[in-house]
């Protein structure tokens, strides 16, 4: 038992798990100092789960700031796991306590509704200026490569051949099955699905114009680009951000040699000359899959099908969708390596910024594919 009868909190008994505050005196703004001390002591001496009673029988005055003052600390009580419980509450006492405990709650009520709808607005805000930093940080890096790239135009000698061909290897010549797969379904399910409705009307040959000019103009440099953005464009952001945790990019900078020079153009110029071979590549396998359902499903010969094909086929919708394969390399390669610099010094970022850069890459592909084609067609081409 604890006894301070100076004190406007007594601790009169306490025993096992159960302690009695007795309160006396003025709980008021002039003594609020005064008070909060000595509440503030026993908190620090009261074991958690315990049962705390407050005892206010003996309070001469109450004001405001001593309600406010005891429902704060039972709800600092209740917070530390403790039982807490108030007695000796006259009736003015009573009213005082439910109106402040009836203020506290409805303002906890507005408070949570007006922060709604600040939360609302503040994740609006927050996403609105991470997407306008990227912007202003995607284009400081492509200012950055081109500098870089006038430097290898101006010194031809520091081009890195070697790392040039190792990308165009692993982004291009070991893309090619998953590229050969893909392009042959995508024209399989296109022959197959037009062969539906062509076969009602009798227009079986038509199913080669059809497929030789979707797969050449759209279908094939759309998918490769998919496909490339998935596989080469995430690779890359992974590779620069494993560089960046380890500190081999800080160690290349110590050393005074340019990681965009070293690690950034080699992946893009790579990239740019390996992504028009592959859209061929799909053109060629996007059209035998169509080939192979026409003559299956609308029992159209393999040679019907490419006398058809050389008549249809135009040389400028092959151009069309091969002239598309550099803007979409350089999307992908750029996209990859921004995000791989933009990688944290923790493994968790890696995932995060992958997964980032193969979204953007995609949406960027998709949305640069319908610029080609409205301008394409509004050119009549």
């Amino acid at each position: 038992m604890r006894n301070n009868a100076n004190k406007s909190v007594v601790i009169v008994e306490k025993e096992d798990n159960t302690s009695l505050l007795r309160c006396n005196g003025a709980w008021t703004l002039k003594n609020i100092t005064e008070i909060t001390s000595v509440l503030q002591s026993i908190f620090q001496t009261t074991d958690k789960k315990s049962n705390i009673n407050f005892d206010i029988s003996a309070v001469d005055e109450f004001d405001s700031a001593g309600i406010i003052l005891l429902l704060h600390t039972v709800k600092i009580f209740k917070v530390n796991s403790n039982n807490v419980n108030i007695s000796g509450v006259s009736n003015s006492q009573e009213k005082m306590l439910a109106m402040f405990r009836g203020e506290e709650e409805s303002a906890d009520t507005s408070i949570t509704k007006r922060y709604f709808f600040l939360n609302i607005l503040k994740t609006v805000g927050k996403n609105t200026v991470s997407v306008l930093r990227d912007i202003v940080q995607f284009i400081a890096f492509l200012g950055e490569s081109i500098a870089s790239l006038g430097h290898y135009i101006l010194h031809p000698s520091s081009i890195r051949f070697k790392a040039i061909i190792k990308n165009i290897e692993e982004a291009g010549v070991r893309a090619l099955p998953i590229v050969a797969v893909t392009s042959f379904l995508i024209g399989v399910v296109i022959a197959y699905q037009s062969a539906v409705q062509l076969e009602k009307f009798g227009a079986n040959l038509f199913i080669v114009d059809m497929i030789a000019i979707s797969v050449t103009r759209e279908l094939a440099p759309l998918i490769t680009a998919i496909v490339v953005a998935g596989r080469s464009g995430s690779s890359y952001t992974a590779q620069i951000g494993v560089m960046k945790i380890t500190e081999e990019i800080d160690a290349m900078k110590t050393m005074s040699f340019d990681p965009f020079r070293f690690l950034v153009l080699p992946r893009i110029i790579a990239l740019m000359i390996a992504m028009p071979l592959m859209i061929f590549f799909a053109d060629i396998f996007g059209i035998c899959g169509g080939m192979f359902i026409a003559e299956i499903k609308l029992n159209l010969s393999y040679a019907e099908f490419i006398n058809r094909l050389q008549n249809v086929l135009e040389t400028k919708h092959l151009w069309v969708g091969i002239i598309k394969a550099p803007f979409f390399a350089f999307l992908i390669a750029t996209v990859g390596c921004f995000r791989g610099f933009q990688v944290s010094y923790s493994t968790e970022s890696i995932g995060r910024y992958t997964t980032i850069s193969v979204v953007n890459a995609i949406f960027l592909v998709i949305a640069c594919d319908a610029v080609f084609s409205v301008f394409l067609t509004e050119l009549g081409i």
